[in-house]
């Protein structure tokens, strides 16, 4: 539903997003923000496949997910999204994540870019976007999400995947949520069965192509059940994503 300030989106959490403590999993959170960001784009009338059939689309630079909690089977939520800053190409979106008595469970922040499919650069966002975007000055959540992170230099723990048709989205790129599958693939066991994902920092860097194969790098933290992540693709300097993730016990 779109306000003045703000666009809202009801979800009820379905069997197959939960894990096995029946919590929905933090891909399908990922998923559900973007499917608001998709529908915000809808209610203004430059929907995703419109924008595609002009050869446009958005794309995810950075971002930070923070959960205290996940939603359980059943459960209804609403996410609540606006745009806090833009430019002439890019755009900061909130979101707070909540519950059925309207208890905060989860915030994120993202940094998206108006980008031409086949030219592979950013352009100007258009001027009827813009008018009709709904605009609130105010941060979901204080993190810069403009700061880099390093990429991992030797590595506690590797995982290593093919890219497939199916990791790449309408715009030919690797879905930012896939990227998100594969840090999750290198995390030790333990910590994946005990813990859940309270936060995640991500920066994407570079495309990842059909065909390629890539490394899915992991390395502990001084801080207790925190790790640093890269992906890269294999055999060669070329830096896909990097991220930062705090666990915390369920």
């Amino acid at each position: 539903m779109k306000f003045d300030n703000y666009f809202d989106q009801q979800f009820e959490l379905r069997y197959f997003e939960m894990n096995k403590l029946g919590l929905a999993t933090p891909t399908i959170m990922l998923g559900l923000l973007e499917e608001t960001a998709a529908d915000h784009c809808y209610a203004i009338n430059h929907s995703l496949f419109d924008l595609f059939n002009m050869n446009v689309g958005w794309v995810l630079v950075s971002g930070v997910l923070q959960m205290d909690r996940y939603p359980s089977y059943k459960e209804k939520i609403t996410i609540r999204t606006w745009l806090s800053n833009y430019s002439s190409i890019k755009g900061y979106r909130e979101n707070i994540i909540f519950d059925e008595n309207e208890n905060i469970i989860g915030r994120a922040k993202g940094l998206w870019v108006f980008f031409d499919i086949e030219k592979r650069r950013p352009i100007p966002i258009f001027n009827a976007i813009k008018e009709q975007w709904s605009f609130f000055n105010t941060v979901s959540i204080n993190h810069d999400i403009k700061k880099k992170i390093s990429a991992v230099d030797s590595a506690d723990y590797t995982k290593q995947f093919r890219v497939n048709r199916f990791d790449t989205d309408m715009n030919k790129h690797v879905n930012n949520i896939r990227y998100l599958q594969w840090v999750i693939e290198s995390i030790p066991e333990e910590i994946v069965d005990n813990y859940y994902l309270h936060t995640i920092d991500g920066r994407f860097i570079a495309e990842a192509q059909y065909g390629d194969t890539v490394l899915s790098l992991t390395k502990g933290l001084e801080t207790e059940n925190a790790f640093h992540h890269t992906i890269k693709v294999e055999g060669s300097n070329k830096v896909c994503a990097t991220a930062n993730t705090v666990w915390k016990k369920y």
